[in-house]
């Protein structure tokens, strides 16, 4: 069947992309991508299971006071941390 249809300019250069390095026919690609977008290419697709993120307790530093964190926001821009006692950060770049 034939039919009009207007694509986006990406599109149509991701399409003649896929072309080239496949070295098959813009149709070819075209049909193929739609296929494979609308599912009909008769293959099933496994079903993975979810991502389970287990949480673990890390903690503070050592040396971190929970309570100051407040301070350390506002000092953050401050060069000279050692003036404030409790609050230690481990700078890789001192």
């Amino acid at each position: 069947m034939r039919t009009t249809l207007t694509l986006d300019d990406d599109v149509v250069e991701a399409l003649n992309r896929a072309a080239r390095l496949t070295g098959r026919g813009f149709k070819a690609v075209a049909n193929d991508t739609l296929r494979r977008g609308l599912d009909l290419s008769g293959s099933s697709t496994t079903r993975l299971e979810p991502f389970v993120v287990e949480p673990q307790s890390c903690g503070w530093m050592p040396g971190i006071d929970p309570l100051r964190l407040n301070q350390a926001e506002v000092h953050s821009n401050d060069s000279d941390f050692s003036r404030f006692p409790g609050l230690r950060w481990n700078n890789p770049l001192r």
